[in-house]
């Protein structure tokens, strides 16, 4: 199954651009699904169905085309489907503290169940088979990164500190319910956090294969939104996630002959050439702006088949992946494609067995293999958007050996 995730900043066409593709893949004769991972969902919006067809939904695939079916992932369905168990101890923890109850079970639905709730799907519809193309309409930029570190963080969470809170709570329960009022959390609670678990496993893999899922950042030609993608780009790279286009999206047409547009064509040529040199290698597409608003199916395969003319919108245009392990002159050598970046801007740290590179308000645990146990890295250079970490055998294992 190929998985293709589009985001961008909010408002520049993403989840159209999303939508254009699935019809493009499905005239192809794919079986093809566009998955809403954006809370504010907008995906019925963009087919154009009527309130009775959205209506129906309830968070699973409805069929729009031949081969094509859309999904909103609905928190509200999917917190009976796998949540219950976790979402009802925090509803009573937080009843009990005096709020409301109606108050307490709205509050229960906390940040990242919508995008646990998408990967569950897309680790589900990956295990099946059950299509040839997912298309993940992700969130805007930020909650996206958010999304694609969530996989990590559970392993990490699962493998470290799952295991020891459970037992130290089996041990603990009795006497804490003696000297708390609190809701202490059931064993089907853990066992609820175990099974969601065993549902994820894999996906992370999954997704940061990049001969099957690859990231495409929608954009347009102006200096605020070319500045997000740019440390959009930057961030997925960090993350393990292959960027294989941008698009950008908007662009005035030729021919426009009114000069109130002449200064709008000016700064969207200046950014678009800026775009090409900051993305190169990655492919840049573009899309034009249409006359009206672009809605509906018919919309949609016209403005699909302008953005992917002669191209397999299937394929994968960039298969390097953004990280990777090398041994150089007998020591190991982390290299990291992070355009954009300054090595003022970069901060390492090892722990737990990960090496811990900070960018800004980002941080990304990457595994260090078991071969570079004992390793520290000493060196760093940041050198035409690669990030170069050299790792040597820390002082105490070298007089260990």
């Amino acid at each position: 199954m190929r998985i293709l995730l589009y985001t961008g900043k909010g408002g520049v066409g993403k989840t159209t651009v999303a939508a254009a593709t699935g019809l493009a893949l499905a005239a192809r004769g794919l079986k093809t699904l566009v998955l809403s991972v954006d809370a504010a969902h907008s995906l019925a919006d963009a087919f154009d169905l009527d309130g009775r067809l959205a209506d129906k939904r309830h968070g699973v695939p409805v069929a729009v085309a031949g081969n094509l079916w859309i999904q909103e992932v609905d928190v509200t369905e999917e917190i009976g489907r796998h949540w219950s168990d976790i979402s009802g101890y925090i509803a009573t923890l937080l009843a009990v503290t005096g709020i409301e109850e109606v108050l307490a079970e709205e509050l229960a639905i906390f940040p990242g169940m919508e995008e646990v709730s998408a990967l569950l799907y897309v680790n589900r519809y990956a295990r099946e088979e059950a299509y040839d193309v997912l298309i993940l309409d992700c969130a805007p930029t930020g909650e996206s990164l958010r999304f694609v570190s969530l996989p990590p963080t559970l392993d990490w969470y699962m493998k470290k500190l799952f295991r020891i809170e459970r037992s130290i709570l089996k041990v603990a329960r009795p006497m804490a319910e003696k000297v708390t009022n609190l809701p202490i959390p059931s064993e089907r609670y853990f066992d609820n956090v175990k099974a969601l678990a065993g549902k994820l496993d894999g996906v992370d893999a999954l997704l940061k294969d990049p001969k099957t899922t690859t990231v495409r950042l929608v954009t347009n030609a102006e200096k605020i939104v070319l500045r997000e993608t740019q440390r959009a780009f930057m961030y997925f790279g960090l993350y393990g996630f292959t960027v294989d286009a941008v698009i950008v999206n908007r662009l005035l047409p030729d021919g426009l002959g009114d000069p109130f547009f002449e200064k709008w064509r000016r700064t969207q040529a200046t950014f678009l050439a800026e775009a090409k040199r900051y993305f190169d290698p990655v492919p840049i597409w573009t899309v034009p702006l249409e006359d009206d608003q672009v809605v509906g199916a018919a919309g949609l395969a016209k403005l699909g088949a302008s953005l992917y003319a002669g191209l397999d919108p299937a394929a994968s245009f960039r298969r390097t992946p953004p990280y990777r392990f090398q041994k150089r002159a007998g020591a190991y050598v982390l290299t990291l494609d992070l355009p954009f970046v300054e090595k003022e801007d970069v901060e390492l740290a090892v722990a737990s067995g990960d090496l811990v590179v900070t960018l800004g308000n980002f941080r990304h645990h990457i595994p260090i293999p078991r071969t570079l146990a004992g390793s520290v890295p000493t060196k760093a250079k940041v050198e035409a958007g690669q990030l170069t970490i050299r790792f040597e055998r820390s002082t105490a294992e070298a007089n260990r050996g």
